[in-house]
């Protein structure tokens, strides 16, 4: 009696496994680039955010003490009294520290400043004065 060994071998060809591959690499070809236009917009917009968050906290400021804080004491003077500040009333930010821009730079205070009381710049991804897009300087004045 003769066993006739009939089974099926199940999985997937070379073939098969490189046309998916080329399939998955298109579609990040074509996807990867639009998530990161989005993810550069969304720092952009958290830079706006924060600098306007930053200047209502410098008109707080203002309201205790009298004056922005001097270009010297900068945005340090919303979390610890400067020298001679009376009446501050302060910490002025919830965290210990002034936070940095999207890109982790420090934002640029300037007090009292070319276009209004105080300036604030964010000097963009590129962390160099003007730009464009993503590497677009961000400040309190526009």
């Amino acid at each position: 009696m003769k066993h006739n060994d009939t089974r099926k071998q199940t999985g997937f060809t070379l073939l098969e496994l490189l046309v998916v591959l080329g399939i998955i690499a298109m579609l990040a070809g074509l996807v990867g680039p639009q998530v990161m236009k989005h993810m550069g917009e969304s720092k952009v917009k958290a830079a706006k955010v924060q600098i306007e968050d930053l200047s209502q906290t410098l008109d707080m400021y203002k309201l205790d003490v009298g004056s922005y804080p001097t270009s010297e004491q900068g945005l340090n003077a919303l979390i610890e009294s400067p020298d001679g500040a009376q009446r501050w009333n302060g910490p002025y930010l919830r965290k210990s520290k002034v936070p940095f821009d999207p890109w982790n730079q420090e934002y640029k205070y300037t007090s009292p400043g070319e276009h209004g009381k105080f300036d604030i710049v964010s000097l963009g991804a590129d962390g160099k004065e003007g730009g464009d897009g993503e590497d677009k300087d961000l400040n309190s004045w526009e």
